[in-house]
């Protein structure tokens, strides 16, 4: 830490000493960093091209063809910091203590006075314990002057005011790195686009009744009253015919962003929301509604839209806010801003997904004061249930509370059997849109279940599950990819052409606005690269999933994390406990864990099975589901591959459907063509083995007298699938 504050203050005398060049005043102010910084080798030469919404302003002219060289930068926000060695709270504490902090417990933090102010006099209460100290991170936020760092950063500001022998510390000591003139004309960019936005907008009470009618009826708002939009600065945009939602600082309410939903018709009349934030809404946090909050207010009602935080407002009177990312995802650093609240009670939405959200988020906040509203027929979303009539205020006091002792009968069970009966597609889980296949059969992906994947070696494992990530994480799914086997960069080349269903080595002008669209997906990737011990690995996943609320995590592959335990074990009692450990994880943290494990060496002409995976048993067992990449080595022509999902512990369904792989976009989503396959199994009586043939699916016209029906699903229920063996008839045996 103190190696990088030298390098923090050689960077700020370098600046002070003139060493860097002043802004050339003919280029423009966004980009005029590249054109100066020293550059032997240019990586990339390219036209320059504006933002969209920069264009609009008239600030270029089109005609003008600038080039420059591409310069790498290393963004401190998109770098994921995950701890070496776990922090636990028993550390903060003993910590504290040993330094004559003064510190007490909180729901998800503790609360210590601000050492970034003068100290408050003496009897004046806990009311001016301003420093939050996240449990479980050690992240730290001064509420008061809005410094926030990590927990290493709020020791070395300790050891230094100690040291020093005073009472505080200047909020100063913490600016990081100099912005580079790049980020700082970025920033001061995205900030003039809020106020322009903003003060281009109109309030609802300057536009006509036959106006506010229409954008009522348009975003379904119709039961807001104009006073409820005025309370909470919900303004319109007339360019863009969009909602404007502001975020303003719960400090001193200064505009810290804002968030514009659009409503559009499709083809078929359905009517289809977009959000847009400026601010990126990766790299700012804020809760809509935070200035409505009184200091003396116990009870909020969290909600994951903004018109439903509104629609609880009007309806009960209640404190409400808005997270900023809906059911997606609760970032720590908003914790401290809800310690204040005695009871939480989580409303996020009308779907099992919101279900599942709020008992995740209500684990961060502390179980014991947390409430939740099950979705339901009578139940619905808060701004739903507002246009329908309902008593909200009776929804929330009917809330059950997050934390259960215990279940001890079916009356405990009753309403959460009766949510999974009303919403089979919700529950079911999130569903791909590459791979319709995939849907039919698994029926979708779910948290809290293991994948194990496998597949021979070189057939294109990796390039396959990560089009199958990518596809659940540009649906909103928060994912983590462990690659231990390929550098994180080659990993992203290959996910982002994937992505853009392109060769970009060809389209190198597209390559930013694919990047800039790539960069917004929930994707995090650890850091770590070869043989990793599963003790750190895990304790990375714990991390992630509280920080970012991971909700699935790819392990590529489990062989790169054998060779760090105990060699004096036995390979396959160390495969075992590692497998235990990940499903013990997945069931625990509600997350998906996809496991890629290579298979045991077979013949080339031989199917792998279930048995084919690596080590015992165990890892088959302990899975919910067992996917095979097949692949005939020794035939060339189209349809070589498959994916044989040969468990599925939901509902049962197995089978196996032809994949089709595009070397140009590195995807294996691409429809098959000619004819379908019916996979048949036939038995050699002779010698009792089973031989698979493929045939092509034919129309007949003749009926047979009394047929069997023959099974050209490529679907099988459950272990029915082990037993189906057909007879040289067609009849079932």
């Amino acid at each position: 830490m103190w190696r990088s504050r030298l390098f923090r203050g050689v960077g700020c005398l370098l600046q002070k000493a003139g060493c860097i060049p002043s802004k050339p005043s003919h280029l423009p102010p966004w980009r005029y960093l590249s054109f100066y910084q020293p550059c032997l080798n240019p990586v990339l030469q390219r036209s320059f091209r504006a933002p969209i919404w920069y264009c609009f302003e008239n600030r270029i002219r089109p005609a003008v063809a600038l080039y420059f060289c591409r310069t790498l930068r290393k963004d401190a926000k998109s770098v994921i910091d995950f701890p070496a060695q776990p922090l636990t709270v028993t550390d903060i504490k003993q910590y504290l203590r040993s330094k004559d902090i003064p510190f007490y417990d909180g729901y998800s933090c503790l609360h210590a006075p601000s050492i970034f102010m003068e100290p408050a006099t003496e009897g004046s209460g806990k009311e001016n314990y301003s420093l939050f100290i996240d449990k479980t991170t050690g992240q730290f936020l001064c509420k008061e002057t809005l410094v926030e760092g990590s927990w290493e950063d709020l020791q070395d500001c300790i050891e230094v005011m100690l040291n020093e022998n005073q009472t505080s510390i200047s909020p100063n000591v913490l600016l990081g790195f100099p912005e580079s003139m790049e980020e700082q004309e970025e920033r001061e960019m995205e900030m003039k686009e809020v106020q322009r936005i903003w003060s281009s907008s109109v309030p609802f009470s300057d536009l006509l009744d036959e106006e506010v009618q229409l954008i009522k009826t348009m975003f379904q708002i119709g039961k807001l009253t104009n006073a409820t939009l005025k309370k909470f600065g919900v303004r319109f945009f007339k360019p863009t015919k969009s909602l404007v939602f502001p975020w303003f600082s719960g400090h001193d309410s200064g505009l810290r962003g804002v968030k514009l939903l659009s409503a559009a018709v499709k083809g078929d009349g359905q009517v289809v929301y977009t959000e847009a934030t400026v601010p990126k809404i990766s790299s700012y946090h804020n809760l809509f509604g935070l200035p409505l909050i009184g200091r003396k207010d116990s009870e909020v009602v969290l909600t994951g839209r903004e018109v439903d935080s509104m629609a609880v407002n009007q309806a009960t009177g209640l404190p409400s806010l808005a997270l900023p990312r809906g059911v997606s995802c609760l970032p720590p650093f908003l914790l401290p801003y809800l310690e204040q609240f005695k009871k939480v009670t989580l409303w996020l939405g009308g779907d099992m997904r919101s279900w599942e959200a709020s008992k995740i988020f209500s684990r961060k906040l502390g179980l014991k004061r947390c409430s939740l509203i099950r979705p339901g027929d009578f139940q619905p979303c808060p701004s739903e249930a507002l246009a329908q009539g309902r008593n909200l205020a009776r929804i929330v006091k009917a809330s059950i509370p997050a934390a259960h002792k215990s279940i001890v009968s079916f009356k405990q069970l009753r309403e959460d059997v009766y949510g999974e009966l009303a919403n089979v597609e919700q529950v079911a889980g999130i569903q791909w849109s590459r791979f319709p296949e995939l849907n039919r059969i698994l029926k979708g992906h779910r948290k809290g279940e293991l994948t194990v994947f496998t597949g021979p070696t070189g057939s294109g494992k990796t390039t396959f599950i990560s089009e199958f990530a990518l596809d659940l994480c540009m649906q909103g799914v928060n994912t983590l990819w462990g690659s231990f086997e390929i550098s994180n960069v080659r990993l992203a080349k290959i996910m982002l052409t994937q992505f853009a269903k392109q060769r970009l080595e060809e389209n190198l002008d597209q390559y930013d606005m694919w990047a800039d669209k790539f960069e917004d997906l929930p994707l995090y990737f650890m850091t770590f690269h070869g043989q990793q011990n599963i003790k750190t690995v895990l304790d990375t996943m714990q991390h992630a999933v509280y920080l970012y609320d991971i909700s699935h995590v790819i392990i590529d592959n489990l062989q790169f994390m054998m060779g760090q335990e105990n060699l004096s074990l036995d390979k396959f009692a160390v495969q075992d406990h590692i497998i235990g450990a990940f499903r013990k994880f997945a069931t625990n943290s509600c997350c998906h864990v996809t496991l890629i494990i290579h298979p045991r060496k077979e013949e080339d002409d031989k199917e792998l099975q279930t048995a084919s995976i690596f080590g015992t048993a165990k890892a088959s067992q302990e899975a919910d589901n067992v996917l095979i990449l097949q692949e005939k080595k020794l035939v060339t022509c189209p349809g070589r591959r498959s994916l044989q999902v040969a468990k599925n512990r939901f509902d049962g369904d197995v089978g196996i459907f032809p994949l089709e792989f595009n070397k140009a976009s590195l995807t294996f989503s691409a429809p098959v063509k000619g004819k379908q396959k019916l996979r048949k199994v036939k038995v050699d009586k002779n010698n009792g083995t089973e031989e698979i043939e493929e045939t092509e699916l034919k129309e007949k016209s003749e009926k047979a007298p009394k047929p069997a029906k023959a099974k050209t699903s490529k679907t099988i229920k459950g272990a029915a699938a082990l037993k189906h063996t057909t007879d040289g008839e067609g009849n079932d045996q």
